[in-house]
């Protein structure tokens, strides 16, 4: 009713239809531009102007001012209901003067009538009336021009009295218009409710996916966040190691410039003598009186033949005293080849520093998804508890009645489903540290009965394993273990989080603690030959696999 009245109000009085660029009379009547420029040009040879709606009068052509407002609720009119615009439209048949709407259609009559046309129209059956519609020849039978009253089944066709009785539709099943059409609207129904259902569904699953993307945005978000704090302290890190080797090496430098300056000093004096006493040798050599080269007393020590052999001695001490000097310099070549020895330590150390680092953040910011691991339960042990997501194994002390087969284990542990024969994958598990656990990889040959099925412990090269829990010193240190050998781990455990990240190809195995940041545990290396499964060993514990489920 609202809808109707809102179009009683958007039409305009001229042509009975919605405004389409509605203007403005000074009067306050609004009308169709074009339709009120048509009227007012008919009123421009009698010179007097009036509105159409209350025959106000204007001295002169009224000015047109267009409304916007009315122009904007008359188009939106417009989009939102099609169906009566186009009904609107639709003039009576026999309102030839003026324009009027029609409010039914007779099809035998092929005519759209008035409300005024409408009472006075015949009122026998044959005269079918419809809402108002300009495809009257659609709705009569295009062989015998009589209107379509009947459906037939048969054929799905809509035919008319005379198909049905003389035509081709002769003897076929058919139906009245109104019962077909009743049938084909519940079926139309039952149609909508399905697509309606997939539709909920289609819109529950956007949704999902749009929150997994703004998850997988926080994700992200918070992974830039992350890195960007361990590179600016991975940054502030080689600053500080930079200025420390740098500082140690100009500190060496400038001993080993002191010391050698010192000793260029010493060496320059004793030349610097040895020239003073050549310089007076030659003067005496030179002189003609012999008695004065005889009574210098500076000379008489070097021309006594044992004196002279003293001399030699005292040379050759001294020599001793520059070998010495020598050895001293050598000491201080050891020392520079101990120093550049120290350097090329500190350099080593910060190449192993960089590869670890990155090997890090590498595993820990890495963007893959975590693999897909499920637990077979047919390998389970019959001391253990499967979760119906196949994702945790817990310890029970009560025995499951499971088929005792070849592949099972006999006690403590489970197996994946999936195995592994290339790429790299990681996935992680959430321990419940109140027992002894272990978590790690095997291959499918592993033994499953006795103490060698145990993950770690048999001495064929089969599995490998981080291990935790009461047999050891407490319950935060673990010990990694492969062919029974035994590697104990210094490093105290404070999260229940461990990733165990594989590398086919490169052939390692390697374990992390998932706290912030996350810590290398140890790295297994091996050529592998099999296909690596994850397992599981458990006792008085709970392990849970983390990740995507199937």
């Amino acid at each position: 009713m609202a809808s109707i009245n809102l179009r009683d109000e958007l039409l305009c009085a001229i042509c009975l239809s919605t405004y389409t660029d509605p203007v403005t009379l000074t009067c306050g009547h609004n009308f169709c531009r074009v339709c009120i420029d048509r009227m007012l040009d008919t009123q421009d040879g009698s010179g007097d102007y009036s509105c159409p709606a209350c025959r106000a009068n204007f001295e002169d052509r009224p000015s047109l001012m267009r409304n916007i407002n009315l122009h904007n609720v008359a188009e939106h009119f417009k989009l939102t209901q099609p169906h009566q615009e186009e009904i609107t439209r639709i003039r009576c048949t026999y309102c030839v003067d003026t324009s009027v709407p029609a409010v039914r259609s007779c099809l035998l009559c092929e005519a759209s009538l008035c409300e005024n046309h409408l009472r006075a129209h015949s009122k026998s059956p044959e005269h079918v009336l419809t809402d108002p519609t300009t495809s009257l020849e659609n709705r009569k039978c295009s062989i015998h021009n009589r209107v379509l009253e009947y459906y037939c089944t048969d054929d799905a066709a809509c035919i008319c009295v005379s198909c049905s009785l003389e035509g081709e539709h002769r003897g076929h099943q058919v139906e009245m218009l109104d019962e077909a059409s009743e049938k084909k609207k519940k079926k139309l129904g039952n149609v909508l409710q399905k697509l309606t259902s997939k539709r909920k569904k289609t819109e529950e699953k956007i949704r999902s996916l749009e929150e997994r993307w703004r998850k997988g945005q926080e994700i992200a978000v918070g992974a830039v966040e992350r890195v960007s704090a361990h590179c600016k302290d991975i940054r502030r890190q080689l600053d500080d190691l930079e200025k420390k080797v740098l500082s140690e090496i100009s500190m060496r430098e400038e001993q080993m410039s002191l010391s050698m300056s010192d000793k260029i000093q010493k060496v320059r004096t004793k030349k610097d003598e040895l020239s003073r006493k050549m310089r007076h040798i030659e003067e005496l050599c030179n002189m003609t009186d012999p008695l004065t080269v005889l009574q210098d007393p500076d000379t008489g020590d070097l021309c006594d033949p044992e004196e002279e052999g003293g001399d030699e001695d005292t040379g050759g001490h001294d020599g001793g005293d520059e070998d010495t000097e020598g050895h001293d310099g050598g000491d201080e070549d050891t020392e520079g080849h101990d120093g550049g020895d120290r350097v090329e330590e500190v350099i080593s150390h910060i190449s192993h520093t960089l590869c670890a680092i990155v090997k890090d953040l590498h595993v820990t910011f890495s963007v893959q998804d975590p693999a897909d691991i499920l637990l077979d339960v047919n390998t389970a042990a019959n001391n253990l508890l499967i979760s119906d997501d196949l994702k945790t194994a817990t310890w029970t002390n009560i025995r499951q009645n499971r088929p005792e087969t070849a592949e099972r284990f006999q006690g403590y542990q489970v197996m994946s489903g999936r195995g592994f024969t290339s790429g790299r994958h990681y996935w992680d598990v959430e321990i419940r540290r109140s027992g002894w656990w272990r978590v790690g990889m095997c291959y499918p040959s592993i033994d499953r009965r006795g103490i060698w099925s145990y993950i770690g412990y048999n001495t064929n090269n089969t599995s490998w394993c981080l291990c935790g829990g009461r047999e050891y010193d407490n319950q935060s240190s673990v010990i990694v273990r492969h062919n029974s050998k035994v590697i104990q781990l210094h490093h105290q455990i404070s999260s229940d989080r461990v990733r165990i990240c594989l590398d086919y190809e490169a052939g390692q195995l390697s374990f992390y603690e998932l706290c912030d940041p996350i810590i290398h545990l140890h790295t297994f290396t091996a050529a592998f030959t099999e296909p690596l499964h994850a397992v599981l060993y458990v006792w008085g514990s709970k392990i849970t696999i983390s990740g995507r489920s199937s």
